[in-house]
């Protein structure tokens, strides 16, 4: 699934369970980890539990992969890890707490009706969601053939 598919995946997920005040933000050039970040607010425990789970069927439904859920216990703040994209759901009050979109104030704001278009100004291809961490792994594992020679 490319990232804009991904994005437009969740934001329509958070719209349909009436998630509040989404935040795009474009990470790219701040982390490694993740390409975006959205945040959202619901009003109670029992919605943003409820518009998390829906982020996580949708994507699911959409071919993408859910690769991580947590928070869904207290469902004050509730993370879904999709690889490329991070989505936070929380309570107003926690959100306010946190102050994540202050902390990342370096990124750019993505304006969730223009998605599609704001992923390609880029002018880089679409890129496919992969795992956090994909090409770290692949570059720590050891090769076989590499290893020191034993004395005997």
């Amino acid at each position: 699934m490319t990232l804009a598919k991904l994005v437009k995946t969740v934001v329509a997920a958070l719209e349909e369970i009436k998630a509040r005040d989404i935040e795009v933000l474009n990470v790219t050039k701040m982390t490694d980890l993740f390409d975006r970040m959205i945040i959202a607010s619901g009003d109670s425990t029992r919605q943003t539990k409820a518009i998390a789970n829906n982020v996580q069927v949708k994507v699911k439904g959409a071919g993408g992969t859910v690769y991580g859920m947590e928070g869904e216990e207290t469902g004050e703040w509730v993370l879904v890890d999709l690889g490329d994209v991070l989505v936070h759901v929380m309570q107003p009050a926690v959100r306010a707490h946190y102050s994540l979109e202050e902390l990342w104030t370096a990124a750019k704001k993505i304006d969730k009706t223009t998605v599609d278009a704001s992923t390609s100004k880029t002018g880089a291809a679409p890129r496919i969601a992969k795992p956090r961490g994909a090409s770290a792994k692949s570059a720590s594992t050891p090769q076989k053939n590499k290893s020191p020679k034993r004395e005997e």
